[in-house]
């Protein structure tokens, strides 16, 4: 779809596509056969191609942008702060390092209130994956199957999905243990809720105590790429019961789920569930400027205080990252947007439930707030995926992939990953572009729905 009120902007979007395409890495991906869109300007929930057409972003590009593309006083906190201060060493304090732990302190979980500041969410989880295994002086980490904590050596190592296959053969931190997902809609155990007595989490307490040697645990309270995947009422709770009762360190990653896009702050809020470790980046800064946190309890903290802390690097506490988180934070207030997301979320569920009935190809719709998944079966009585891990790693044809094509075709952006498809708007998106977009994902099933034929 194109905006005639947007004029095309003046680039040569060929000269640009072949540049990047010639020079730079892709990420997550073979290099070959990439020819990138070519995006020259975004605004609110909407960004523009170099022809001048418009796309829905429903996905808030990678799960990011949670206050829209441009955010005025975002932008006026990131102007400000590179004309006053644009850089200064982690070893010195700034105002705008005062600021945003100050105002940290009013949205996060209580007791959480030790930062180091990072680039990004990998960053954030190898920060959090050492204070750990150094304050208790363990080294294994217990994560889950179907989870993502970042491409870093630590944090790939802890992540369950199949991005970590082809690297951890050649570089690998040891010690991971994988763990069971709370995942209802496939139960690894083959049970069901609520008579399978919550069986997922009764088995870390298991694992903890057979293994040994276990610093820490680190879940995503809702499953971000893999799935949206949200745990049922107790899971979480236990999950807390059971690293206090071990003394193991609880590492919740935000990194997706926070800042709003499940209708809190962040998903722990939702089961008054209080880490020992949150990490965070992402809608931190609304995804305008690179920014990662780790918050830690005190009793971590503590335990750097006579002890070497080992970590670092040169753009921590940078000035120019930290000043618009503050303006972020301000503006989740003004617009109140954790309500909004409640509200919208409520409202975007039934509209999946509504659009699951017209499909069969739509084994399950599940989300919480602003974040949802749209799962796609070849067969909703045995569950079967469409896809699997090893065709995503082969760079095979995938029936979610050619969905969103067919939304970016009529003009709405939406992310697949191998046999499920991410709806996670801006929060601030009008119900009007909502429902542009559920309307275009509503059509484009149909290539999902006709594969389940057989040819001819």
């Amino acid at each position: 779809m194109t905006d005639p009120g947007t004029p095309t902007p003046p680039v040569d979007g060929e000269a640009i596509r072949k540049v990047v395409r010639e020079t730079n890495y892709v990420t997550w991906r073979r290099q070959g056969g990439w020819n990138p869109l070519v995006v020259t300007a975004a605004k609110d929930s909407t960004f523009w191609d170099d022809r001048g057409h418009s796309y829905l972003d429903l996905s808030s590009q990678l799960m990011a942008t949670n206050l829209g593309h441009g955010n005025p006083a975002v932008v006026a906190a990131i102007q400000a702060q590179a004309a006053q201060l644009a850089y200064a060493a982690p070893g010195f304090a700034t105002e705008a390092r005062a600021q945003l732990s100050h105002a940290l302190l009013g949205v996060l979980p209580s007791g959480l209130s030790r930062f180091f500041f990072s680039t990004s969410g990998t960053e954030a989880n190898e920060a959090a994956l050492k204070i750990a295994r150094v304050a208790t002086g363990r080294t294994k980490v217990i994560s889950r199957y179907r989870s993502y904590h970042g491409s870093t050596a630590a944090s790939i190592s802890v992540t369950g999905d199949p991005r970590r296959r082809p690297i951890e053969h050649v570089q690998k931190v040891p010690g991971t243990v994988f763990a069971p997902d709370c995942y209802c809609y496939r139960c690894p155990f083959g049970l069901t809720y609520p008579d399978c007595g919550v069986a997922c989490a009764q088995y870390v307490d298991y694992q903890i105590e057979r293994e040994g040697d276990v610093a820490a645990m680190i879940v995503e309270p809702v499953v971000g790429t893999n799935g949206v995947i949200v745990p049922v009422p107790e899971y979480l709770p236990m999950i807390r019961q059971i690293t206090k009762k071990h003394d193991v360190v609880l590492i919740a990653d935000e990194v997706m789920s926070g800042w709003g896009r499940v209708g809190e702050w962040f998903a722990v809020n939702h089961w008054d569930v209080v880490p020992d470790i949150l990490t965070t980046a992402k809608g931190i800064t609304g995804a305008l400027i690179p920014l990662g946190l780790t918050a830690t309890t005190p009793r971590l903290h503590d335990a750097f205080t006579e002890t070497y802390f080992p970590h670092g690097h040169t753009y921590e506490a940078h000035p120019l990252t930290l000043a618009p988180a503050v303006a972020a934070i301000g503006e989740y207030r003004r617009l109140d947007l954790l309500q909004k997301s409640r509200t919208d979320g409520e409202y975007l569920l039934r509209r999946l439930l509504e659009i699951q009935e017209r499909h069969p190809s739509v084994g399950e719709v599940r989300g919480l707030g602003l974040f949802a998944a749209v799962e796609l079966v070849k067969d909703r009585t045995t569950r079967t995926p469409f896809n699997t891990d090893e065709d995503k790693l082969a760079g095979r044809p995938l029936i979610a992939e050619k969905v969103a094509v067919a939304m970016m075709q009529e003009g709405v952006y939406c992310v697949a990953w191998i046999s499920h498809l991410v709806i996670a708007p801006p929060l601030i998106i009008t119900r009007e572009e909502l429902d542009h977009g559920l309307d275009v994902l509503d059509r484009a099933l149909g290539v999902a729905d006709a594969a389940l034929r057989p040819p001819g």
